[in-house]
């Protein structure tokens, strides 16, 4: 297995590893669903996954984890604007 191979081996387990924490935590009531400690674990996994699949050939996994990250991108960007609105008044 090339050194190439290994790093993108790493950053998809590791994506995975961060996407289950963040599952596991928001299910233990540590992490709020709109907050952006999970919405960024989820951004972040998702693009490890990203690169994992897209360099595996796992396209549907890829796009899935585009629209994932999206996702998370949108709900974080809902949520500091709803937080600033506050402040500018």
């Amino acid at each position: 297995m090339s050194a190439e191979a290994i790093i993108i081996e790493v950053i998809g387990w590791s994506a995975a590893v961060l996407i289950l924490t963040a599952y596991i935590l928001l299910s233990l009531g540590k992490l709020e669903a709109r907050g952006y400690i999970y919405q960024w674990m989820n951004v972040v996994g998702a693009a490890g996954f990203v690169i994992n699949s897209g360099y595996n050939g796992a396209i549907p996994s890829a796009v899935l984890n585009i629209v994932w990250a999206g996702i998370g991108l949108f709900t974080i960007s809902i949520v500091w604007r709803a937080r600033r609105a506050p402040l500018a008044h």
